[in-house]
């Protein structure tokens, strides 16, 4: 499988996609992740937004989604008038129907993950391959990889 012409830089193999955020656009705004990765099961933008910049309230019809700041610093405030402040590494989940707006306080672009998606969590259906014994080990060396 290639990279589609609209992302030429994502690198496609069987069963797989990989990207860099610069991979699927610049500038501020929406990534299109979902579409740039081939992502089918949920919605899923990062979005870069400028100092001082905010989104407009908002809310969704059915999606629930988590947001997930991986640069700068983020406010949402939410419907109910709450705000709550998020620094690098910091989660939100909002229900579908909660109004919300996020704003980056920061001075710098902020960076966010909005993972959306409806009809729940379909279990740990995570799986060692046959022959291995565990999904987490040191590092081997690259000539020992299989």
């Amino acid at each position: 499988m290639e990279a589609s012409s609209e992302y030429p830089n994502v690198s496609v193999g069987e069963g797989y996609a990989v990207a860099h955020l610069e991979d699927l656009g610049d500038g501020p705004g929406f990534r299109k992740a979902r579409k740039g990765l081939g992502v089918t099961a949920f919605g899923v933008n990062a979005v870069v937004i400028p100092p001082g910049i905010e989104s407009g309230f908002h809310y969704h019809e059915r999606q629930e989604e988590l947001y997930f700041v991986h640069r700068g610093s983020l406010e949402m405030e939410f419907g109910d008038g709450s705000v709550e402040h998020l620094r690098e590494g910091g989660m939100a989940r909002v229900d579908a129907a909660t109004v919300r707006r996020v704003r980056n306080v920061g001075d710098v672009d902020a960076i966010y993950l909005c993972v959306g998606g409806k009809d729940g969590y379909v279990g740990r259906d995570g799986r060692v391959r046959p022959g291995e014994e565990s999904r987490v080990s040191p590092i081997r060396p690259a000539d020992e990889r299989g």
